[in-house]
């Protein structure tokens, strides 16, 4: 579980964040959602660790970010998973040196247990055979899949995931949504996913978490957007007129 609390962050005195608090839970796929600018990939920086909010805790399992010791945030980030948008392989590198290189880079295990943890989670992300591959050889969709598998390589706790559904096609996106939603359920995780697509939030948010210029204007279930009477949060979710027409649907039906 990890949990925020009042989360401020600034630049050059202008408030990107403005008091963000939320919380986390383990097997569960949070999706956080906004337009461009409403502080998503900022608030993402900040559980990271990757930026310093100005006030705020940050909080993972009952260990508080501040309080840790240089070790103890170096420990905490093997215990994370990261999706970059677009995946950020590195292309010179083969599916096989991609997945292991966290392997590589945080512990000491023999080569053989590297390749045979490799094999497991490309066997689970439904690649097999590509080992020798190199990204440029694969389609967006396997390339995505690879960047899953090396965020799970570690076995982390935490998985964090930036658009992973940016560039790729309609079906492809709700292939690695269901992946997303199995791996965080299977292996009890605690997910947090950047996104603007809402297929993604009607597919898999068990929780969502919706920013407006840097305020958490509604939380709720990809459910309760059907029934809520935040005109923000539906403003968003109903500018597709699909959306819109599932929301005449559902309140027909409802009646």
């Amino acid at each position: 579980m990890i949990e925020i609390t009042n989360i401020y962050k600034e630049f050059d005195a202008t408030p990107v964040l403005k008091g963000i608090s939320a919380t986390f839970e383990n097997g569960k796929t949070s999706l956080v959602i906004g337009q461009s600018g409403s502080g998503k990939t900022v608030l993402l920086k900040c559980m990271l660790g990757l930026l310093s909010p100005e006030k705020g805790d940050i909080c993972y399992d009952g260990r508080h970010y501040d309080d840790m010791t240089g070790d103890e945030k170096r420990d905490l980030r093997k215990e994370i998973g990261m999706v970059f948008q677009g995946g950020a392989l590195f292309d010179s590198s083969t599916v096989e040196e991609n997945v292991m290189f966290p392997l590589k880079m945080f512990t000491h295990q023999p080569y053989n247990e590297m390749l045979e943890r490799v094999n497991f989670v490309l066997q689970r992300v439904n690649l097999e055979n590509v080992n020798n591959k190199y990204p440029d050889e694969l389609s967006g969709g396997m390339q995505k899949r690879v960047a899953i598998a090396r965020a799970i390589v570690m076995n982390p706790k935490y998985l964090f995931c930036d658009e992973p559904n940016s560039g790729l096609d309609p079906n492809t996106a709700i292939i690695i949504d269901n992946l997303i939603q199995e791996i965080t359920q299977e292996y009890n995780i605690t997910t947090i996913i950047n996104s603007h697509d809402m297929n993604s939030v009607m597919e898999i948010g068990e929780k969502i978490i919706f920013l407006k210029n840097g305020v958490k204007e509604w939380e709720g279930t990809s459910y309760d957007i059907f029934r809520t009477d935040n005109k923000a949060i539906t403003d968003f979710v109903y500018s597709s007129n699909l959306f819109k027409k599932v929301r005449e649907a559902q309140l027909k039906e409802n009646k």
